[in-house]
């Protein structure tokens, strides 16, 4: 043992013996160096071409973490080691220059434009592209071209500013926008199906409401497949890529931007005013009931029921970058009040950032934190908005006490009292959003780059309302509450490799790459219950609540589930002398939302393109300064919605869950939904040919573009069945179709640029055309599907819209008008084209156009005058149809004795008792023209170092709109199955008017 041990010492202490003369060797070199070496500090300026001074640019010694910046002034102040040593200047958008110590004491160079950085770059999936590079549909907006206006959501900002992108929104500040781009491509509305996929700063799938507007440096829209096929299953709607502020290198930053806002509404509909109404009836020989529809009040209930909104918002960031760390943070402030009483939202944005490089910038860590916390208090809006049209002007709000008149034995369609309805119920919401992002990336070799994205989402619902002993919504209820609290998670693991090169005239881009991803949703619970001693604590401790039976405790069924995906993607790029363009890329997904047979799917994608313009026969043709053509093709799929017993064998409760079983509640449980292991996304296909070109120096730039894209797949949840082959009545399978092609037309130009005056302006022109191809196959069949089931009066089982192959989504499905007869009563031509009096059958409905637009456009005017700003956004749709339901409910000059009728029914013979009817009568044109936003501003530049810019601004929203639309306003909802249609549940629009301060330090 000892023998052994001595022999596997020897060794061991000669080699430990020969290090150390090694390094006593190398320590005695360190310090002869040392002592050869001369400490100095270096000063200089930097400047540009026009030798003006640069300020911001980063001067570092090469190899080291010792740096500074230069000044306002463009001067600096270095120390350096010695005279080996290299200082490196840099600043974005110019070309690197290195200079050597040596003995020198003042060093001043000059930064020339890097014209390869100052080419457009837009954002692509997992890395950026020179726009002119390139070969598949993208649009950018930079954050100086975004929407002005008391925006509750980034999508805002794109509104009008993207072809094939239509933006609709009410003016209720607790509603998100409907975003659609190039048509529907689906028939489902759950879970964002209809949406495009968001991804903010690389994390993909990340809530929009995360960010504020203030904090977004660019938003880039990839349209067709061959853009968007990367991110696979969830790109069929489009992708929109956020990019959020970051430092520049060399810059620190701190910006405060604020604006107070009033909004009023800016339409309504003419009602009878008290007086009106008597007069209307006595002409016709009739009265209101004293007392009980009429005590001589005058009230006008849409003025009641509104207020002038003020909203204010406030954002503050900062940050700062050298030549290894990135910093910032920012906090956003926004309280919108709306135009009705008691709704509102308040919302707070809170984020910071991080990044640190290391090993001459061979590694880079990062970690971004945001948090959204949003509180929004609402009315019940379908009854609200109701009621303040239909309610008699000629009843008072209150009785002689001060409590809310109210008849609940009145009949007809406004029965309860609108502000009762508004201050005796309510609805508090309070979601809480937090994203966490980490980041690792290696510069492994020359042009291979790995990155590691690890990220996690956490959103908190929680749902509050209550209607208390006075609600007519909760009569005899002493007290109705419920209580939702949901917590949904996602986390997000993206693995992926870039390798790019140049090799003479060839450009090489290649990625590969792995996401892992988990989100858990539904983890929570939602109860209902009733009967309170008092008001006093509304919806909390509801162990005070003191039902009478099971039936008033009613649970929600929101089943928890965890849904997995799983993916691997690669792209290859390929460009010879910036003439040639080819991209390529496949993404393989895996999810376990779909049937065992069908849990993977590819999706592939390939475009070219031809920069025409650097041929040598366009050499001369001085006119034309940039021309591409571009080709694609691609596959991307549709999987938003869908929950982990999507395509599985679910057992549940049923519509009446709970009943007495040996003298004990029970609940009844059974299949609710047949299974299908052959379940799987939708997949939609797109081919887009396109053109880009500049002329005169890019003075006019554009893109046209044309595009074919269908959806196949179609998933829909209703086919019906056996109840001998299956358990549940109803299937969901993958068997229809739907096809949306069009073609986009953008224009950009500056028509005058001069020393103090600038006018650029830009147009964006789109047409779809939307067709449901087919909805059955040999196995399931339906004919078509009746959507838009409105009610009123005598209508409750009537459908105005119909989904049949070769009509589009939003095709409306009514009764044809063809006038009214001797007697004045409206009359209609039914299936045998008989003309008839009398209210026609459901099968007397015919197809009468459709709620899809034919044309979306956007017109952007912006002015430059010395320190002064003007910008003005013209924006618009044209061939769509709105189907008026309200104006029709309202139209019922027979039932005025016991609610309201609006101007238009002063038209009408009060004998006319089918003049309510929704038919074609109503369906009317929803083309608009609207002044959306004009913004004047002037921005002040002190001399001084810490102050770089101070703009003040006034802006107004909506100013205008051309119409010939008789409701409140052709904006309607054009998302989801039911589009365009307005049936008393029209949040009014409003006409904002700011003022704002911006100041960058």
């Amino acid at each position: 043992m000892k023998k052994m041990y001595a022999l596997s010492l020897k060794p061991f202490c000669h080699t430990a013996i020969k290090a150390a003369f090694v390094l006593l060797w190398v320590m005695l070199l360190g310090i002869t160096s040392y002592a050869q070496r001369t400490d100095g500090t270096i000063k200089g300026i930097v400047t540009d071409e026009n030798n003006a001074p640069l300020p911001g640019v980063t001067v570092s010694v090469k190899g080291t973490n010792r740096g500074t910046t230069t000044n306002a002034n463009g001067a600096y102040t270095l120390t350096v080691n010695g005279p080996d040593e290299v200082l490196l200047f840099s600043l974005m958008g110019s070309v690197p220059k290195e200079a050597k110590a040596e003995d020198k004491k003042v060093i001043n160079v000059t930064l020339v434009t890097d014209t390869k950085q100052l080419k457009d770059v837009v954002v692509i999936g997992y890395g950026t592209a020179s726009k002119k590079d390139v070969t598949v549909s993208i649009t950018t907006i930079k954050s100086e071209e975004f929407n002005q206006g008391v925006l509750t959501s980034p999508a805002e900002l794109l509104q009008g500013k993207v072809a094939g992108l239509n933006v609709t929104k009410s003016g209720d500040p607790n509603q998100a926008p409907a975003v659609v781009l190039r048509g529907p491509s689906t028939i489902r509305t759950t879970g964002g199906a209809m949406e495009p996929f968001y991804v903010i700063d690389g994390v993909p799938g990340a809530s929009i409401d995360l960010l504020a507007p203030a904090d977004i440096e660019s938003i880039d829209v990839l349209k067709d497949a061959a853009a968007t096929a990367i991110y696979g299953a969830r790109a069929s709607n489009g992708v929109i890529m956020v990019t959020t502020k970051r430092a520049k290198p060399g810059q620190t930053r701190l910006n405060y931007s604020a604006y107070g806002a009033m909004e009023e509404v800016s339409k309504e509909i003419d009602m009878l005013s008290a007086d009106e109404l008597r007069a209307y009836l006595a002409k016709n020989g009739q009265t209101l009931i004293p007392v009980l529809n009429d005590d001589g009040s005058s009230t006008d209930w849409q003025a009641l029921t509104k207020r002038k909104g003020y909203s204010m918002n406030h954002n503050i960031s900062f940050g700062g970058a050298t030549a290894n760390t990135d910093y910032g943070g920012s906090v956003n402030y926004l309280k919108n009040n709306g135009v009705l009483k008691n709704s509102s939202l308040e919302r707070t944005t809170v984020r910071g950032f991080l990044t640190q490089r290391f090993f001459n910038n061979r590694l880079k860590l990062g970690v971004t934190v945001t948090n959204s916390h949003t509180k929004g208090n609402d009315i019940v809006q379908p009854q609200v908005l109701s009621n303040r049209l239909f309610y008699l002007p000629t009843v008072s709000p209150f009785n002689k006490d001060g409590s809310y008149k109210e008849y609940y034995a009145r009949t007809g369609s406004g029965t309860l009292n609108p502000l009762s309805l508004i201050d005796n119920n309510f609805i508090k919401t309070d979601d809480n959003k937090t994203l966490i992002n980490g980041l690792v990336q290696v510069d492994i070799i020359k042009g291979l780059k790995y990155t590691l994205s690890a990220s996690t989402q956490r959103d908190e619902n929680n749902y509050n309302s209550y209607y208390n002993r006075f609600s007519g919504l909760a009569v005899n209820f002493n007290g109705l509450a419920t209580r939702k609290s949901y917590l949904n998670t996602s986390t997000v693991l993206e693995s992926y490799f870039n390798y790019d090169r140049e090799f003479g005239q060839h450009t090489l881009r290649l990625l590969g790459g792995y996401t892992y991803q988990q989100d858990r949703s539904n983890d929570g619970f939602g109860i209902t219950t009733q009967n309170f001693s008092n008001d006093n604590l509304t919806y909390n401790n509801l162990y005070l609540s003191n039902p009478s039976n099971t039936s008033q405790i009613a649970f929600d069924n929101n089943p928890i589930s965890t849904l997995r995906l799983i993916s691997y993607y690669a792209r290859v790029q390929y460009s010879y002398a910036d003439k040639y363009l080819f991209q390529a890329s496949l993404r393989n997904d895996g999810s376990s939302a779909f049937g065992v047979n069908n849990r993977w799917g590819y999706f592939p994608a390939i475009s070219a393109g031809w920069n025409i313009s650097n041929e040598e026969f366009m050499k001369n043709i001085r006119a034309i300064s940039f021309l591409k053509l571009r080709v694609g093709y691609g596959a991307s799929g549709n999987s938003a919605g869908f929950n982990a017993f999507s395509s599985l064998l679910v057992y549940g409760s049923s519509a009446s869950p709970k009943f007495l079983y040996n003298g004990n509640v029970t609940n009844s449980i059974g299949p609710v939904r047949n299974d299908n292991p052959d379940l799987k996304w939708e997949s939609t296909a797109t081919t887009n040919i396109g053109l880009d070109f500049g002329i005169l120096k890019d003075r006019i730039n554009g893109s046209v573009d044309y595009y074919i894209k269908k959806t196949s797949d179609l998933i829909y949840d209703q086919y019906p069945v056996s109840t001998t082959q299956y358990f549940v009545p109803t299937y969901t399978a993958n068997v229809g179709s739907i096809k949306n092609s069009g073609i986009e037309l953008v224009i950009n130009a500056v028509p005058v640029r001069t020393k103090s005056f600038t006018w650029k302006t830009s147009v964006n022109l789109a047409h779809n055309k939307n067709t449901i191809e087919k909805l059955s196959n040999d196995k399931f069949t339906i004919n078509y599907i009746q959507t838009a089931q409105l009610g009123g009066k005598g209508q409750s089982g009537n459908y105005s819209q119909i989904i049949k192959p070769g009509e589009a989504l939003g095709t409306f499905n009514l009764w044809h008008y063809v006038g009214k007869n001797e007697n004045g009563v409206s009359s209609y031509e039914n299936a045998d084209g008989k003309v008839i009096s009398t209210q026609p059958l459901t099968t007397d409905a015919r197809v009468a156009g459709n709620a899809q637009p034919s044309l979306i456009y956007g017109w952007t005017n912006t002015f430059y005058y010395k320190s002064f700003d003007l910008n003005f956004l013209v924006r618009g749709v044209t061939g769509n149809k709105i189907l008026n339901a309200t104006l029709a409910g309202l139209n019922n000059p027979v039932d005025s004795k016991i609610q309201n009728i609006p101007t238009f029914t002063l038209q009408e013979s009060y004998k006319d008792i089918n003049a309510y009817l929704i038919s074609d009568r109503f369906l009317e044109s929803g083309s608009y023209l609207r002044m959306d936003n004009v913004t004047l501003g002037y921005t002040f530049k002190p001399h001084t170092q810490s102050v770089k810019s101070i703009r003040f601004y006034v802006s107004g929203n909506n100013l205008f709109v051309i119409t010939k639309y008789r409701g409140v306003d052709p904006e309607i909802n054009i998302g989801g199955v039911t589009p365009g249609i307005d049936n008393n549940n029209f949040y009014p629009k409003t006409r904002t008017y700011i003022v704002g301060v911006s100041a960058a330090f």
